[in-house]
């Protein structure tokens, strides 16, 4: 695997080379998908004023440790499972019934559920190209398990601008892989994010705006036995002129209703709080 290569949603193969890519690297990237590059842009714009805007406003909608909605500031920030330094980061939770600014909440609302409606096309690919005794093992057609989840979760992730302050050893987002089912990711405003690849090395993930970028978490790694692997990713620091500018990425993590079963260890939901009390963040 030297690079990953933008599958076109409307090809008559897309399904199979999205699902080979996914099995083979726990990533796949897709062009010319139905959802809107102009929603994606207005959504960066709004959303980096407000993370540069008033503290006050921010810390209104401080989040709530019981339902992980609202704000997250830097200072609370995850530490990947494994590392000692907090990630430079900071971010907001909208879930279904969670709360959002007034002002952000058209556009936000808008593309949860777009993303929410390709996100169950790209389940039922991955269901379709399972193997049949890895199929049969699914508790519940994958498509369905993330159907009426106030689980989902759609992240602002805001890295701001690098001062020359930052402690040592700390990055944006350090090597980590995702909890959920899927990710489905639009290429952010800056490039940095890396796939590591089976070797241990790294490779820059497509970053052309207009692409959606989507990877295996551990629920689907955890039900589908591993035939989809949950790859380790992260986000580097920039460098150069490129360290002055803030990044703004989208990340959709879709998780299943909290009583699914993903295999004879674990439901969802038992899965789901183990590696949130592992990130220090419950």
């Amino acid at each position: 695997m030297t690079e990953l290569v933008a599958v076109d949603f409307e090809a008559e193969k897309a399904a199979e080379l999205f699902t080979k890519s996914l099995h083979e690297t726990g990533f796949g990237v897709l062009k010319n998908h139905p959802i809107q590059k102009q929603l994606v842009e207005t959504i960066y714009q709004e959303w980096e004023e407000w993370f540069k805007g008033d503290e006050n406003d921010k810390e209104a909608y401080l989040y709530n440790k019981e339902t992980q909605d609202g704000f997250f500031p830097s200072r609370v920030s995850e530490t990947a499972k494994g590392h000692k330094h907090k990630d430079i980061k900071e971010y907001y939770h909208v879930y279904p019934n969670g709360r959002c600014p007034e002002s952000l909440e058209k556009h936000i609302r808008a593309y949860y559920k777009e993303a929410g409606l390709l996100a169950q096309t790209l389940l039922s690919w991955v269901e379709a190209y399972s193997p049949p005794d890895i199929a049969a093992a699914y508790s519940s057609p994958l498509p369905e398990m993330i159907k009426e989840s106030h689980k989902t979760l759609l992240r602002i992730l805001h890295y701001p601008p690098m001062t020359g302050d930052e402690e040592p050893g700390a990055i944006r987002a350090a090597a980590h892989g995702d909890i959920n089912l899927l990710t489905v990711l639009p290429a952010a405003n800056e490039p940095g994010l890396q796939v590591q690849r089976k070797d241990g090395s790294w490779m820059d993930a497509p970053s052309d705006f207009g692409l959606i970028i989507v990877n295996i978490g551990d629920m689907l790694q955890e039900a589908s036995q591993g035939y989809y692997p949950s790859t380790i990713h992260r986000v580097i620091n920039p460098s150069g002129k490129a360290s002055d500018k803030s990044r703004i990425s989208l990340p959709l993590f879709l998780h299943p209703r909290p009583d699914v079963v993903l295999s004879e260890r674990h439901t969802a939901d038992t899965y789901l709080e183990e590696r949130l009390r592992e990130l220090g963040v419950k």
